[in-house]
């Protein structure tokens, strides 16, 4: 029998215990099951921070979090949950997830969307029976390195971002690139400043391209090292990339995905690049597919309105 109970506020205990039962999860899966956004919201947890925990005689064998949309989206809450290996992932997820809908039915209306990386049949299963729809599916590309240098177009040169001289061009270039993204087209000054105080992050691997007009597009990049058994190599991320609307169809994009993984390869010693692409982005998705790149995994967002 399995006992459900709701934390708020999240005791550093709680956080340990979804730590453990991550760890557990990710090392079956081969994959991390939770995002970097679980953890940066439980370094500086908000008042609608929340963790649900599932236990079986004492011990935590599912954890579910809880929190706001990082980039400002208030009325948006988003759901993660781990389920250590072993267990009835149906009966241990579900249990999570209904208790954390009956915790957060305020009558708001607010849009609550559960992510479960790795999605498969099984997970839809169990997203149908909790009254879930898929809404939206981010597909993890990798691609053997090294690849082709970039050629650029005409007029355009490349340097790394500078914090403090380049917020306000690439907070501007990069929401209009994404204005249609809910996660990352509504970037504030204080969540980029967030990201340049992550111990990964490193401005040589934040490139920009410039033309005659200004910040043209970017790719700013990610050294995740190896994290042995799930990841036995160092992989290269494409973190963020985006081209100005009024520059594309240049070939801009393609210039700067060769160069963010040049420099992953030959700087920093990646051996495979990564990125995660909306898969209704037919564009982008042609482009990574003609680079080389493969599907690796699909994470996707289930929703229902509470």
């Amino acid at each position: 029998m399995l006992d459900i109970s709701v934390r708020r506020p999240v005791a550093p205990a709680d956080v340990a215990a979804l730590r453990d039962v991550a760890a557990l999860a990710a090392a079956a899966a081969g994959h991390p099951v939770l995002g970097d956004s679980v953890w940066r919201d439980l370094a500086h947890p908000s008042p609608d921070t929340t963790l649900v925990v599932a236990q079986d005689h004492g011990v935590a064998v599912g954890v579910l979090h809880a929190g706001r949309n990082e980039a400002g989206a208030s009325s948006h809450l988003r759901l993660s949950v781990a389920v250590a290996p072993g267990q009835p992932v149906g009966e241990v997820a579900g249990a999570l997830v209904r208790r954390a809908l009956d915790d957060l039915r305020d009558g708001s209306g607010h849009l609550v969307e559960l992510w479960v990386s790795g999605a498969d049949d099984d997970s839809d299963a169990v997203a149908a029976e909790l009254g879930l729809k898929p809404a939206r599916d981010l597909w993890q590309l990798r691609v053997r390195l090294p690849v082709p240098s970039p050629r650029w177009p005409p007029g355009v040169t490349v340097r790394p971002f500078e914090p403090g001289r380049d917020d306000d061009a690439w907070l501007r270039v990069n929401n209009r690139a994404f204005a249609a993204d809910p996660d990352q087209g509504r970037w504030s000054l204080a969540v980029l400043r967030e990201r340049e105080r992550e111990p990964w992050f490193d401005p040589a691997g934040f490139l920009l391209a410039f033309d005659d007009r200004g910040l043209a597009g970017f790719c700013w990049t990610r050294l995740h090292p190896p994290a042995p058994p799930v990841e036995p190599d160092a992989l290269g991320e494409i973190y963020v990339i985006g081209v100005d609307p009024d520059r594309q169809g240049l070939g801009l994009g393609r210039s700067l995905v060769l160069a963010g993984l040049d420099d992953l390869h030959r700087r920093r010693g990646a051996a495979i690049g990564m990125l995660f692409v909306d898969a209704a982005n037919a564009p982008a998705l042609a482009l990574y597919q003609s680079l080389g790149f493969s599907l690796a995994r699909v994470d996707r967002g289930y929703v229902c309105d509470r």
